[in-house]
């Protein structure tokens, strides 16, 4: 009985203890499970996967949303705050990269052209003065611009102390501006101390000498200036010009004459340091976004009302246009045929047009475009082809805020030198048309090395947008070819200045030549191998 008592318990323990342990290796496979999931998981129908996303996922994907929404809300708000460098999402970065090896920016050779401005060994400093030159400019900022180098020349020319020119208030933007809140006053005196004594203003007691207001003859020369103009200090001590813009020839003046020209317009009109600042901000904000086209799309009620340009206006905006020009005294040509006009590529291309070029020329979608100009004609309405193709369109209004664009606002004359700056920086400059602000930003880019600038040709666009217009042609590879092609050497590559077109006389031959400020070569670029180049290499 005792016996298998014992046998009872015995057999009791055994089984308990390989109940433990099966209990044991139970737990430890199941941690085991738990822990290091076998990556064979079987496949399950969808209803049946356990989902994948963890709480803290939902809360960054939901903070994900409300950024991107905060963002396009800020890119739609111009008055918000402004941000240093806006981010770059990596499908921009990807597409700035591989945008910025394609041949779309490879600027042309410059044939290794460089600034040469220096004088010759035979120049000498400023002689006695024989009198004062007041200048009173005339235009926009540009126009201004190329008058004042020009008489910085002429009272060289006449030996005359120039007084610091007096900028357009009158014009059809109304700008109150002074020589000072646009340019560096300073500079500009210091940088030409060598060339031609430069005062701020008129001495007190010259307020009584004897004065003449004269309007110099357009596009004179040497003769003109040196005879006419120089042997009125006989009887005037002051002389006022009138105007300032397209006073001087663009050839056949001394080199010396033409390297100051240069010297004044690129190395000491230099704008107010302010202006200067806040351009080069703006150009780091527009290259955040990767290389860039700066548009100057000339599409502003003044450029309109005075080319009378109205193709794709309503009857109601040809007529309010029709009406500025009549009613403005110093426009001379008051009937014009808008069709006329665009069929000789006399009217800068509207927005649409912009666009079809641009993707002609096989710039993707994600190009970054600065606008540089002022107000469109027609607002967003009128951009919104453009702005459907490439939506990464900027301007200054965009990339600053309100805050910081407000010492320039109601200042024409210091917005265009923003844009100008904008402009002069980028990758690819193309202008809509061929005004003064797109002539000087050429110009000047000639004379930085050959920047890349494309210059539409609008007469034969026209024809082909016409044939599209008409279901004759179709965009795509027939048309990308055909306009790729037309433009080929219209890149800004190194050439010398145009002359006048064969055939014309009198004033028309003067104006048909390209102007100095267009394209500074031969007077003010060298080759890097030519003897006696006298290159002076100057950096920004």
């Amino acid at each position: 009985m005792q016996k298998c008592r014992w046998r009872a318990v015995v057999v009791l323990r055994k089984f308990l203890t390989f109940a433990i342990c099966a209990i044991t290796m139970m737990a430890l496979l199941s941690v085991h499970v738990q822990v290091f999931p076998s990556s064979r998981a079987p496949d399950l129908p969808d209803p049946y996967k356990l989902p994948t996303t963890t709480t803290q996922q939902l809360d960054v994907n939901k903070y994900s949303i409300l950024s991107t929404e905060q963002e396009q809300s800020w890119r739609r708000d111009r008055t918000h705050s402004h941000l240093s460098k806006p981010p770059l999402s990596s499908r921009k970065l990807d597409g700035a990269r591989r945008n910025s090896d394609s041949k779309l920016w490879k600027p042309p050779s410059n044939r290794d052209y460089l600034p040469c401005v220096e004088p010759g060994p035979n120049y000498t400093s400023p002689g006695e003065s024989e009198g004062y030159l007041l200048v009173h400019t005339n235009g926009g900022l540009n126009q201004m611009r190329a008058g004042i180098c020009d008489m910085v020349a002429v009272a060289r020319i006449i030996n005359a102390t120039l007084v610091v020119p007096e900028l357009d208030k009158r014009s059809f933007w109304q700008d109150t501006s002074n020589f000072s809140d646009v340019f560096d006053e300073d500079h500009f005196i210091n940088a030409l101390a060598s060339d031609v004594k430069i005062i701020k203003r008129l001495p007190k007691e010259m307020a009584n000498a004897s004065k003449i207001i004269k309007h110099f003859r357009s596009w004179s020369g040497m003769d003109y200036y040196q005879g006419e103009i120089a042997s009125m200090w006989k009887t005037y001590r002051v002389i006022r010009a009138a105007k300032s813009d397209s006073r001087l020839a663009n050839n056949n003046l001394p080199p010396n004459i033409q390297k100051l020209r240069c010297r004044a317009c690129y190395e000491a009109l230099r704008f107010a340091p302010r202006i200067e600042e806040m351009g080069k901000m703006l150009v780091e904000r527009m290259r955040s976004y990767g290389p860039y086209i700066a548009l100057h799309l000339r599409y502003e009620k003044d450029m309109l009302a005075f080319s009378g340009c109205t193709y794709g206006l309503s009857s109601a905006e040809a007529d309010e246009l029709k009406k500025i020009r009549e009613e403005t005294a110093y426009w001379k040509v008051k009937e014009i045929d808008s069709r006329e006009q665009r069929s000789k590529g006399y009217c800068p291309l509207i927005p649409k047009e912009v666009a079809m070029f641009l993707t002609a020329l096989g710039y993707p979608s994600n190009t970054p475009i600065y606008i540089a100009a002022g107000e469109i004609y027609g607002g967003d309405s009128r951009m919104a082809d453009l702005q459907s193709r490439y939506p990464i369109l900027k301007s200054k209004e965009k990339l600053a805020s309100v805050e910081e664009l407000e010492p320039f606002i109601n200042h024409a004359s210091q917005m265009a030198a923003l844009d100008y700056i904008v402009s002069i920086e980028s990758d690819v400059f193309i202008p809509s048309y061929s005004g003064n602000m797109a002539r000087a930003v050429e110009g000047h880019r000639r004379f930085l090395g050959h920047r890349k600038t494309i210059s539409p040709d609008r007469k034969q666009l026209v024809h082909l947008f016409d044939k599209i217009d008409r279901g004759k042609l179709k965009e795509g590879e027939s048309l990308s070819t055909k306009i790729i092609e037309i433009h080929k050497r219209r890149q800004g590559s190194p050439r010398r200045r145009k002359g006048p077109i064969s055939g014309t006389k009198g004033m028309e031959r003067f104006r048909s030549e390209e102007a100095f400020y267009v394209n500074p070569l031969p007077d003010c670029l060298c080759q890097r191998h030519s003897p006696n180049s006298n290159i002076s290499l100057m950096i920004k």
